[in-house]
């Protein structure tokens, strides 16, 4: 179907509208972050890298950044190894329930944050297990497992069994066919994957609240928590600015390999 003059225009005018919503506000909070002035007042009063400097030595936020770091890092782990044990055993048998397990994994994804949190923090506080590190890891890792699944499942269909099997008709070992004909076709979506799952862990916060420990606060918490203090104004949106830039680099590797899967190239 042919589109007319107008028509075209609209959807033009219309795709401008919806990436000014999305990137207008990001734009402010970078702008923000150099502005004189300790307020979120727009257009900024002046320029200044001195919240930056501040940023860099303030103790709260880079304890935050390097808690979130470690549980996005063990979160994304786990998702690794259980997404992929999963996406295997579902694609490549037969089993009474699988359809079952499928959906079971996809879950927790698609339910709401909340119910999510309070679900863990009761099976927690019945099982007598010490809120910390590990607590939020688990709570992390039960959304992150969905994104890795689909995105290994996703490849284990597309590249079939075939040259599984001429490797092992030619005398390799299970292992030997794993590491030198598997692996190698799901490496891109494991790291596509993987990356996912460190950002939904790093950016999560519902379940984080559920899950944490007092004095344990990742760097979404901490943000919540200083959002409205004046002191601390400056240097939240400094944070959240260096979010915004340090986001761009994982979104742009997903999409060239997720480019590259699409391509053919494995």
């Amino acid at each position: 179907m042919i589109l007319s003059a107008r028509a075209r225009l609209a959807l033009r005018l219309a795709m401008v509208l919806g990436l000014a919503v999305i990137y207008v506000p990001l734009l402010v909070v970078v702008l923000n972050s150099f502005n004189t002035s300790r307020t979120f007042g727009f257009p900024p009063s002046g320029l200044t890298l001195e919240w930056w400097r501040r940023t860099v030595s303030n103790g709260g936020a880079v304890s935050a950044l390097w808690t979130s770091v470690k549980v996005g890092l063990g979160a994304t782990v786990v998702a690794l190894v259980l997404g992929t044990a999963v996406a295997f055993a579902v694609q490549r048998y037969r089993f009474f329930g699988r359809d079952v397990v499928s959906l079971l994994v996809i879950l927790p994804i698609a339910l709401p944050g909340i119910v999510t949190g309070i679900a863990l923090n009761s099976a927690f506080r019945t099982g007598g297990i010490p809120f910390g590190y590990l607590t939020v890891i688990v709570g992390h890792a039960t959304f992150c497992i969905v994104v890795v699944y689909n995105n290994v499942l996703a490849r284990l269909r597309r590249v079939g069994t075939s040259l599984e099997e001429a490797s092992m008709d030619l005398g390799a070992t299970t292992f030997q066919t794993f590491r030198l004909v598997t692996f190698p076709q799901l490496r891109s979506a494991l790291l596509a994957g993987g990356l996912l799952a460190f950002a939904l862990s790093f950016d999560e916060i519902i379940v984080t609240t559920f899950t944490t420990a007092p004095g344990l606060r990742t760097l979404p918490l901490w943000i919540f928590d200083n959002l409205f203090r004046p002191n601390q104004a400056p240097v939240v949106n400094v944070v959240a600015a260096a979010l915004v830039l340090a986001s761009l680099l994982p979104i742009w590797a997903v999409q060239r390999l997720s480019g590259d899967a699409s391509g053919g190239r494995l």
